[in-house]
Protein backbone atom coordinates (compact mmCIF):
# COMPACT_ATOMS: atom_id res chain seq x y z
CA UNK A 1 0.00 0.00 0.00
CA UNK A 2 1.21 3.58 -0.84
CA UNK A 3 2.11 5.76 2.06
CA UNK A 4 3.85 8.95 2.36
CA UNK A 5 7.53 7.68 2.41
CA UNK A 6 6.48 6.72 -1.06
CA UNK A 7 7.38 10.20 -2.13
CA UNK A 8 10.72 10.18 -1.32
CA UNK A 9 12.91 8.50 -4.28
CA UNK A 10 16.26 7.41 -4.34
CA UNK A 11 16.82 6.73 -0.14
CA UNK A 12 16.01 3.44 0.36
CA UNK A 13 17.95 2.79 3.61
CA UNK A 14 16.99 5.93 5.22
CA UNK A 15 12.89 5.41 4.65
CA UNK A 16 13.52 2.10 5.51
CA UNK A 17 14.88 2.94 9.09
CA UNK A 18 12.16 5.79 9.12
CA UNK A 19 9.66 3.52 8.74
CA UNK A 20 9.97 1.75 11.89
CA UNK A 21 11.09 5.07 13.37
CA UNK A 22 7.65 6.52 13.00
CA UNK A 23 6.45 3.43 15.14
CA UNK A 24 8.62 4.50 18.30
CA UNK A 25 9.93 7.68 17.42
CA UNK A 26 13.22 8.67 19.75
CA UNK A 27 12.75 12.56 20.46
CA UNK A 28 15.26 13.95 18.16
CA UNK A 29 16.25 13.14 14.84
CA UNK A 30 19.35 14.99 12.01
CA UNK A 31 18.57 14.33 8.59
CA UNK A 32 22.15 14.94 7.23
CA UNK A 33 23.02 14.94 3.17
CA UNK A 34 23.89 16.88 0.15
CA UNK A 35 21.31 19.90 -1.26
CA UNK A 36 19.18 17.80 -3.42
CA UNK A 37 19.17 14.19 -2.13
CA UNK A 38 15.03 14.29 -0.69
CA UNK A 39 15.89 15.64 2.78
CA UNK A 40 13.01 18.56 2.81
CA UNK A 41 11.08 15.68 1.50
CA UNK A 42 11.64 12.99 4.11
CA UNK A 43 10.67 15.36 6.92
CA UNK A 44 7.81 16.19 5.27
CA UNK A 45 6.55 12.64 5.39
CA UNK A 46 8.36 11.76 8.80
CA UNK A 47 6.43 14.51 10.13
CA UNK A 48 2.65 12.95 8.48
CA UNK A 49 4.07 10.19 9.57
CA UNK A 50 4.04 11.27 13.09
CA UNK A 51 0.95 12.82 12.70
CA UNK A 52 -1.34 10.68 10.72
CA UNK A 53 -3.99 7.86 12.64
CA UNK A 54 -2.60 5.50 10.35
CA UNK A 55 0.84 6.12 10.16
CA UNK A 56 0.94 8.34 7.08
CA UNK A 57 -1.59 7.27 4.89
CA UNK A 58 -0.66 10.04 2.35
CA UNK A 59 -4.64 11.00 1.97
CA UNK A 60 -5.98 11.96 5.65
CA UNK A 61 -6.45 15.72 6.48
CA UNK A 62 -3.06 15.27 8.92
CA UNK A 63 -1.06 13.90 6.24
CA UNK A 64 -1.81 16.48 3.49
CA UNK A 65 -1.41 19.36 5.56
CA UNK A 66 1.74 18.23 6.84
CA UNK A 67 3.06 17.51 3.45
CA UNK A 68 2.31 20.98 2.65
CA UNK A 69 4.20 22.47 6.02
CA UNK A 70 0.21 23.93 6.88
CA UNK A 71 -0.64 21.19 10.22
CA UNK A 72 -1.12 23.48 13.15
CA UNK A 73 1.22 20.90 15.08
CA UNK A 74 3.99 21.12 12.82
CA UNK A 75 6.75 24.15 13.70
CA UNK A 76 9.03 25.10 11.40
CA UNK A 77 12.08 27.02 12.19
CA UNK A 78 14.38 27.95 9.27
CA UNK A 79 17.74 31.08 8.24
CA UNK A 80 16.30 34.38 8.21
CA UNK A 81 19.43 36.35 6.29
CA UNK A 82 22.62 34.27 6.90
CA UNK A 83 21.57 32.46 10.20
CA UNK A 84 18.90 30.86 12.45
CA UNK A 85 18.66 33.31 15.73
CA UNK A 86 17.84 32.93 18.93
CA UNK A 87 14.60 34.32 18.68
CA UNK A 88 13.42 32.10 16.12
CA UNK A 89 13.94 28.81 18.41
CA UNK A 90 12.48 30.94 21.55
CA UNK A 91 9.19 31.74 19.81
CA UNK A 92 8.60 28.68 17.56
CA UNK A 93 10.34 25.58 19.83
CA UNK A 94 11.03 26.92 23.24
CA UNK A 95 7.62 28.53 24.04
CA UNK A 96 5.55 25.77 22.14
CA UNK A 97 7.79 22.30 22.51
CA UNK A 98 6.11 22.39 26.30
CA UNK A 99 2.53 23.91 25.53
CA UNK A 100 -0.69 21.68 24.73
CA UNK A 101 -0.56 20.98 20.90
CA UNK A 102 -2.85 23.17 18.65
CA UNK A 103 -5.08 19.69 17.95
CA UNK A 104 -4.73 16.00 19.50
CA UNK A 105 -1.15 13.99 19.07
CA UNK A 106 2.06 14.92 18.76
CA UNK A 107 3.92 18.28 18.44
CA UNK A 108 6.73 18.04 15.05
CA UNK A 109 9.40 21.06 15.31
CA UNK A 110 11.00 21.14 11.70
CA UNK A 111 14.48 23.11 12.02
CA UNK A 112 16.06 23.32 8.29
CA UNK A 113 19.96 24.24 7.52
CA UNK A 114 20.45 23.67 11.42
CA UNK A 115 24.11 24.50 10.56
CA UNK A 116 23.33 27.37 10.53
CA UNK A 117 22.15 27.83 14.02
CA UNK A 118 24.08 30.66 16.09
CA UNK A 119 25.83 30.01 19.02
CA UNK A 120 22.57 31.47 21.09
CA UNK A 121 19.92 29.41 19.27
CA UNK A 122 21.72 26.46 19.51
CA UNK A 123 21.97 26.66 23.63
CA UNK A 124 18.59 27.32 23.57
CA UNK A 125 17.27 24.00 21.27
CA UNK A 126 20.46 22.29 23.58
CA UNK A 127 18.11 22.74 26.71
CA UNK A 128 14.84 21.87 24.85
CA UNK A 129 16.98 18.63 23.78
CA UNK A 130 18.08 17.91 27.18
CA UNK A 131 14.59 18.04 28.90
CA UNK A 132 12.01 16.81 26.18
CA UNK A 133 8.84 16.38 26.51
CA UNK A 134 7.44 13.22 25.29
CA UNK A 135 4.52 14.36 22.93
CA UNK A 136 7.01 16.64 20.43
CA UNK A 137 9.79 15.67 18.25
CA UNK A 138 12.60 17.69 16.89
CA UNK A 139 13.85 16.79 12.79
CA UNK A 140 16.72 18.97 11.62
CA UNK A 141 18.25 18.76 8.27
CA UNK A 142 21.70 19.67 7.33
CA UNK A 143 23.64 19.34 4.45
CA UNK A 144 26.36 20.22 6.71
CA UNK A 145 26.42 18.50 9.87
CA UNK A 146 30.01 18.87 10.78
CA UNK A 147 29.47 22.18 11.47
CA UNK A 148 26.71 21.84 13.66
CA UNK A 149 27.46 21.70 17.71
CA UNK A 150 28.62 18.99 18.57
CA UNK A 151 26.35 19.23 21.85
CA UNK A 152 23.12 18.96 19.74
CA UNK A 153 24.11 16.68 17.48
CA UNK A 154 25.24 14.05 19.92
CA UNK A 155 21.30 14.09 21.36
CA UNK A 156 20.16 13.68 18.00
CA UNK A 157 20.33 10.09 16.01
CA UNK A 158 21.38 10.50 12.49
CA UNK A 159 19.53 9.82 9.40
CA UNK A 160 22.37 10.00 6.48
CA UNK A 161 21.06 10.42 2.67
CA UNK A 162 23.00 10.06 -0.03
CA UNK A 163 23.57 12.29 -3.17
CA UNK A 164 21.54 11.55 -6.04
CA UNK A 165 22.91 10.01 -9.05
CA UNK A 166 22.34 12.05 -12.48
CA UNK A 167 20.86 9.05 -14.43
CA UNK A 168 18.33 8.53 -11.04
CA UNK A 169 17.21 12.08 -11.35
CA UNK A 170 16.36 11.61 -15.13
CA UNK A 171 14.71 8.82 -14.42
CA UNK A 172 12.28 10.15 -11.91
CA UNK A 173 11.53 13.47 -13.84
CA UNK A 174 10.48 10.75 -16.86
CA UNK A 175 8.32 9.05 -14.59
CA UNK A 176 6.76 12.42 -13.65
CA UNK A 177 6.18 13.15 -17.33
CA UNK A 178 8.59 15.57 -18.65
CA UNK A 179 10.20 14.44 -21.97
CA UNK A 180 14.28 13.18 -21.75
CA UNK A 181 15.90 16.09 -23.04
CA UNK A 182 14.28 18.42 -20.48
CA UNK A 183 14.44 16.15 -17.53
CA UNK A 184 18.47 16.19 -18.27
CA UNK A 185 18.37 19.89 -18.72
CA UNK A 186 16.66 20.42 -15.59
CA UNK A 187 18.57 17.90 -13.66
CA UNK A 188 21.93 19.86 -15.12
CA UNK A 189 21.14 22.96 -14.23
CA UNK A 190 20.16 22.53 -10.68
CA UNK A 191 23.21 19.89 -10.16
CA UNK A 192 21.23 16.78 -9.48
CA UNK A 193 18.96 18.55 -6.96
CA UNK A 194 15.30 16.68 -7.09
CA UNK A 195 12.95 19.34 -5.64
CA UNK A 196 14.53 22.08 -7.38
CA UNK A 197 14.68 20.50 -10.87
CA UNK A 198 10.91 19.05 -10.65
CA UNK A 199 10.01 22.65 -10.10
CA UNK A 200 11.69 23.93 -12.89
CA UNK A 201 10.47 21.26 -15.18
CA UNK A 202 6.63 22.23 -14.37
CA UNK A 203 6.82 25.95 -14.59
CA UNK A 204 6.03 27.70 -17.21
CA UNK A 205 8.76 30.28 -16.40
CA UNK A 206 11.20 27.61 -14.90
CA UNK A 207 13.86 28.93 -16.54
CA UNK A 208 13.30 32.71 -16.22
CA UNK A 209 16.47 32.51 -14.29
CA UNK A 210 18.69 31.43 -16.78
CA UNK A 211 17.54 33.91 -19.35
CA UNK A 212 18.10 36.49 -17.02
CA UNK A 213 21.78 35.03 -16.81
CA UNK A 214 22.04 35.05 -20.88
CA UNK A 215 20.87 38.53 -21.04
CA UNK A 216 23.44 39.91 -18.13
CA UNK A 217 26.23 37.72 -19.77
CA UNK A 218 25.25 39.40 -23.28
CA UNK A 219 25.45 43.00 -21.49
CA UNK A 220 29.05 42.06 -20.01
CA UNK A 221 30.77 41.42 -22.85
CA UNK A 222 29.94 44.40 -23.99
CA UNK A 223 32.26 46.48 -21.78
CA UNK A 224 32.36 48.67 -18.44
CA UNK A 225 28.51 49.92 -19.31
CA UNK A 226 28.00 46.57 -19.44
CA UNK A 227 28.10 45.75 -16.42
CA UNK A 228 25.76 48.01 -14.57
CA UNK A 229 23.00 47.19 -17.28
CA UNK A 230 23.67 43.61 -16.52
CA UNK A 231 23.38 43.81 -12.78
CA UNK A 232 20.27 45.90 -13.41
CA UNK A 233 18.65 42.91 -15.23
CA UNK A 234 19.62 40.71 -12.75
CA UNK A 235 17.82 42.55 -9.80
CA UNK A 236 14.66 43.29 -11.81
CA UNK A 237 14.18 39.84 -12.45
CA UNK A 238 14.78 39.03 -8.83
CA UNK A 239 12.00 41.52 -7.82
CA UNK A 240 9.66 39.87 -10.35
CA UNK A 241 10.26 36.55 -8.33
CA UNK A 242 9.92 37.82 -5.22
CA UNK A 243 6.14 39.03 -6.22
CA UNK A 244 5.37 36.32 -7.75
CA UNK A 245 6.26 34.46 -4.37
CA UNK A 246 3.02 36.42 -2.51
CA UNK A 247 0.28 35.01 -4.55
CA UNK A 248 1.29 31.68 -2.79
CA UNK A 249 0.09 33.11 0.76
CA UNK A 250 -3.81 32.81 0.10
CA UNK A 251 -3.69 29.39 -1.26
CA UNK A 252 -1.82 28.05 1.76
CA UNK A 253 -4.52 29.72 4.33
CA UNK A 254 -7.65 28.81 2.23
CA UNK A 255 -7.49 25.55 4.70
CA UNK A 256 -8.13 27.66 7.52
CA UNK A 257 -11.01 30.13 6.47
CA UNK A 258 -14.27 30.01 7.87
CA UNK A 259 -17.53 29.91 5.36
CA UNK A 260 -17.37 33.66 5.25
CA UNK A 261 -14.09 33.45 3.95
CA UNK A 262 -12.29 34.84 6.77
CA UNK A 263 -9.48 33.46 8.39
CA UNK A 264 -10.59 30.87 11.17
CA UNK A 265 -9.72 32.36 14.70
CA UNK A 266 -9.33 28.91 15.70
CA UNK A 267 -6.67 28.45 13.70
CA UNK A 268 -4.95 31.92 14.69
CA UNK A 269 -1.83 30.33 15.49
CA UNK A 270 -1.14 28.13 12.41
CA UNK A 271 -2.02 31.45 10.69
CA UNK A 272 0.43 33.81 12.07
CA UNK A 273 2.83 31.37 11.65
CA UNK A 274 2.04 30.59 7.79
CA UNK A 275 2.20 34.39 7.82
CA UNK A 276 5.47 35.13 9.09
CA UNK A 277 7.27 32.13 6.86
CA UNK A 278 5.83 33.71 3.67
CA UNK A 279 7.56 37.03 4.98
CA UNK A 280 10.82 35.29 5.86
CA UNK A 281 10.87 33.49 2.00
CA UNK A 282 9.77 36.71 0.83
CA UNK A 283 12.87 38.48 2.14
CA UNK A 284 14.80 35.44 1.21
CA UNK A 285 13.70 35.10 -2.70
CA UNK A 286 15.46 37.90 -4.33
CA UNK A 287 18.73 36.99 -2.29
CA UNK A 288 18.42 32.80 -3.23
CA UNK A 289 17.16 34.07 -7.29
CA UNK A 290 20.23 36.36 -7.66
CA UNK A 291 22.61 33.09 -6.59
CA UNK A 292 20.71 31.27 -9.39
CA UNK A 293 21.25 33.86 -12.14
CA UNK A 294 25.20 34.03 -11.28
CA UNK A 295 24.93 30.22 -10.88
CA UNK A 296 23.82 30.11 -14.42
CA UNK A 297 26.30 32.10 -15.52
CA UNK A 298 28.50 30.42 -14.10
CA UNK A 299 27.48 27.33 -15.73
CA UNK A 300 27.65 29.25 -19.36
CA UNK A 301 31.39 30.22 -18.71
CA UNK A 302 31.99 26.85 -17.45
CA UNK A 303 30.72 25.15 -21.02
CA UNK A 304 32.59 27.60 -22.71
CA UNK A 305 35.94 26.44 -21.25
CA UNK A 306 35.00 22.97 -21.44
CA UNK A 307 34.35 23.35 -25.17
CA UNK A 308 37.29 25.79 -25.26
CA UNK A 309 39.29 22.72 -24.43
CA UNK A 310 37.80 20.55 -26.99
CA UNK A 311 35.29 18.36 -24.50
CA UNK A 312 32.46 16.75 -25.85
CA UNK A 313 29.43 19.03 -26.01
CA UNK A 314 27.34 16.29 -24.96
CA UNK A 315 28.86 17.03 -21.33
CA UNK A 316 27.34 20.98 -21.14
CA UNK A 317 25.34 21.74 -18.63
CA UNK A 318 23.43 23.79 -21.27
CA UNK A 319 22.32 21.29 -23.53
CA UNK A 320 19.78 23.17 -25.34
CA UNK A 321 22.21 26.56 -25.89
CA UNK A 322 24.03 26.32 -29.41
CA UNK A 323 26.92 28.12 -27.61
CA UNK A 324 30.27 28.52 -29.47
CA UNK A 325 33.16 29.52 -27.25
CA UNK A 326 33.60 33.01 -27.55
CA UNK A 327 36.91 33.54 -25.82
CA UNK A 328 39.85 31.08 -24.84
CA UNK A 329 39.53 28.91 -21.61
CA UNK A 330 41.89 31.32 -19.86
CA UNK A 331 39.53 34.39 -20.16
CA UNK A 332 36.05 32.23 -19.31
CA UNK A 333 38.09 30.41 -16.55
CA UNK A 334 38.75 33.79 -14.79
CA UNK A 335 35.29 34.95 -15.49
CA UNK A 336 34.12 32.38 -14.29
CA UNK A 337 35.96 32.94 -10.74
CA UNK A 338 34.89 36.60 -10.64
CA UNK A 339 31.20 34.96 -10.27
CA UNK A 340 31.57 32.47 -7.97
CA UNK A 341 33.85 35.26 -5.89
CA UNK A 342 30.28 37.24 -6.11
CA UNK A 343 28.42 34.37 -4.75
CA UNK A 344 30.42 33.46 -1.99
CA UNK A 345 30.48 36.44 -0.82
CA UNK A 346 26.95 37.33 -0.30
CA UNK A 347 26.44 33.60 0.27
CA UNK A 348 28.50 34.53 4.00
CA UNK A 349 27.64 38.35 4.47
CA UNK A 350 23.97 39.27 3.43
CA UNK A 351 23.73 42.68 4.53
CA UNK A 352 26.15 43.22 1.51
CA UNK A 353 24.64 45.65 -1.36
CA UNK A 354 23.42 43.59 -3.98
CA UNK A 355 23.56 45.84 -6.23
CA UNK A 356 27.39 46.94 -5.94
CA UNK A 357 28.58 43.09 -5.60
CA UNK A 358 27.02 42.48 -8.86
CA UNK A 359 28.34 45.43 -10.57
CA UNK A 360 32.06 44.47 -9.22
CA UNK A 361 31.43 41.15 -10.11
CA UNK A 362 30.68 42.14 -13.88
CA UNK A 363 33.02 44.35 -14.43
CA UNK A 364 35.67 42.03 -13.43
CA UNK A 365 34.01 39.48 -15.35
CA UNK A 366 34.13 41.59 -18.45
CA UNK A 367 37.82 42.32 -17.79
CA UNK A 368 38.58 38.90 -17.90
CA UNK A 369 36.79 38.30 -21.14
CA UNK A 370 38.18 40.95 -22.94
CA UNK A 371 42.03 40.77 -21.50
Amino acid sequence: MSDVFDRVPGQGAAISYLRQAALRPHHAYVFAGPEGSGKALAMRAFAAALLCEQGGCGTCRACTLALDDRHPNVFIVEPEGRDIHVEAVRDDIWHNVYRTSPEAGRKVFLVREADRLNPAAADVLLKVLEEPPGDAVLILSSARPHEMAETVMSRCHTVTFLPLAEDFVVRALEEDGVSAEEALLATRLTGGNLGRARRLARDEDGLSFRDAAAEALGYVMQGPDGAFAAAEVVLKAAGEYRKALKKGLDRDLESFRGEDGRPDEAYRGIINRVEARHRRRERRAEHDYVDWVLLAVSAMLRDDVMLALGGDPDWRVNLDLDREPHVGAVRAARGFGAVERARASLAEETNLNTRLVLEQAFLETGRALAA
